[in-house]
């Protein structure tokens, strides 16, 4: 059964553009699980852009799915997530100027500095996953650090059309494969909205999506209830498809 994981920090966005205390990511992570969510994500940045201390601090004592903390390897924040506990942090790479996460993390660039960050998070019992291109370097690198879990960057399959659209789909199938075959969990996430995520569901090894932007937008029209009920549906409508046409 493939799950879906709500990222609330573009409510955070929507919070910071005007200061004070509107709208409140802990709530719409509340009424995300509400609707079904089997997750909550969160990415506290160094900047604190948008989710910051507090929420992480509440969230981690009101969410009672998972709560899957984004975050770049940078001490003070491995600090935090040491002390928060989340159940999982999923480790990202961050840039000061970037609007959104533009990339998968290198991970086979530096592999012993995460696997050591991989030993220090499961002492603490907490699940590590790495945000990586659908690359067969990156997933071998992440399972050389002890890594649970690889989520793949969607991105690239996100924006493209035509060829590249199918381009981009099959190397997330094959990477799936891959990872799979090595023993890691799988999810899927970056520019997932509610139509290409659809292909996506075909792929069996994925279990989870992580989805943001898409959901956020589409509950200042609708809520943020229905918005997850709604991605949730059509996940489970094109899962049951794949499965009966097998």
């Amino acid at each position: 059964m493939k799950t879906l994981n709500v990222n609330i920090d573009h409510v955070a966005t929507v919070r910071e553009a005007r200061g004070g205390n509107e709208p409140d990511p802990v709530a719409a992570a509340v009424l995300a699980e509400l609707a079904g969510a089997s997750g909550i994500v969160c990415h506290l940045r160094e900047d604190r852009r948008h989710i910051n201390d507090r929420d992480v601090k509440i969230l981690r004592e009101v969410v009672h799915s998972k709560l899957d903390l984004e975050m770049a390897a940078h001490e003070e924040i491995i600090k935090i997530a040491l002390n928060l506990k989340p159940d999982m942090v999923t480790i990202v790479p961050e840039g000061r100027m970037e609007l959104t996460t533009e990339g998968g993390l290198d991970v086979a660039g530096n592999p012993d500095k995460f696997k050591s960050l991989v030993e220090r998070m499961h002492g603490k019992a907490i699940e590590v996953s790495f945000f990586v291109e659908p690359d067969k370097k990156q997933i071998e690198a992440s399972l050389i650090t002890g890594a649970d879990m690889v989520e793949l960057h969607t991105g690239i399959y996100a924006n493209s059309e035509g060829d590249l659209f199918g381009e981009e789909f099959n190397k997330i199938k094959s990477a799936s494969l891959f990872a799979c075959e090595a023993g890691l969990k799988i999810a899927a996430g970056h520019g997932i909205n509610y139509l290409n995520i659809k292909p996506l569901c075909l792929i069996p090894e994925i279990g989870e999506f992580s989805i943001g932007h898409s959901i956020i937008s589409r509950a200042i029209h609708v809520g943020i209830e229905r918005a997850t009920r709604e991605m949730i549906e059509i996940i489970n409508t094109s899962t049951l498809h794949r499965s009966l046409n097998r």
